[in-house]
């Protein structure tokens, strides 16, 4: 909300480890496969066994299914143990 503002609320959150588990190093693999591959067919994939909305938790979040949606751009943050953070962003190329 800090970075996004009022925006922050038409971008579709979601997760992937929900449906994978916690992969160690992999994690940030699959995680941009599923990018590229949402910019791709134009499906955003859910996040599973989503089941009581958090009333703090106010954004656009994807429970349970896909949602069909054009995605030109996406956003994945991966977090490690001991701090190790990455965040890569993919986008549809342009002409």
């Amino acid at each position: 909300k800090a970075v996004f503002g009022e925006y922050a609320y038409k971008i579709p959150i979601s997760s992937t480890k929900s449906m994978t588990g916690h992969l160690l190093g992999a994690a940030g693999a699959i995680e941009t496969i599923a990018c590229v591959l949402s910019i791709r067919h134009g499906r955003i994939h859910p996040t599973i066994n989503y089941e009581e909305k958090d009333p703090c938790c106010d954004l656009d979040y994807v429970p349970n299914v896909p949602r069909d949606r054009r995605v030109d751009r996406a956003l994945s943050n991966s977090f490690g143990f001991g701090g190790q953070n990455a965040t890569i962003v993919v986008g549809r190329f342009q002409e």
